[in-house]
């Protein structure tokens, strides 16, 4: 079986990817982000629908509570604020800046599981996080 990390590389391959793919062709057709994120979007659930069709009997089971994290912070702060903001940053701003900033996103992620779910902070942790953020700074400052 294939390892957490391996799929966490392969999203940020595709994000970065998609990020080039989605400024050209926003600036092509000189769509406004809104139509961008609503592009991608549209064609991301029709994809997530198809594939995952089999395993909607597991909604059922899902409590509200869960339901409602989903719902709050994946659909309605990651999914529609973050991507809007995301796609209003690169149609003004070049993706080489924009990207490094948009995924200081393990940052805010470490800070939500150590203040909010009790994990565990470590030297290591915040040794990556430090390191992290610095050559985000390099990339995007310099």
């Amino acid at each position: 079986m294939l390892k957490p990390q391996f799929f966490a590389l392969l999203t940020a391959v595709a994000w970065g990817v998609g990020g080039f793919f989605e400024k050209k062709g926003m600036h092509l057709g000189n769509l406004s982000p809104q139509v961008g994120i609503t592009i991608r979007t549209a064609v991301a659930l029709i994809i997530l629908a198809i594939i995952s069709y089999p395993r909607w009997k597991s909604l059922s089971q899902a409590g509200t509570g869960s339901l409602l994290y989903m719902i709050i912070g994946g659909g309605i702060v990651a999914g529609a604020l973050g991507m809007l903001c995301f796609y209003v940053a690169i149609r003004g701003a070049a993706l080489s800046r924009v990207m490094p900033i948009a995924f200081t996103s393990p940052l805010f992620g470490a800070l939500m599981g150590i203040i909010f779910a009790g994990e565990q902070v470590t030297s290591r942790g915040i040794v990556g996080i430090i390191m992290s953020v610095g050559g985000i700074i390099l990339l995007t400052c310099g």
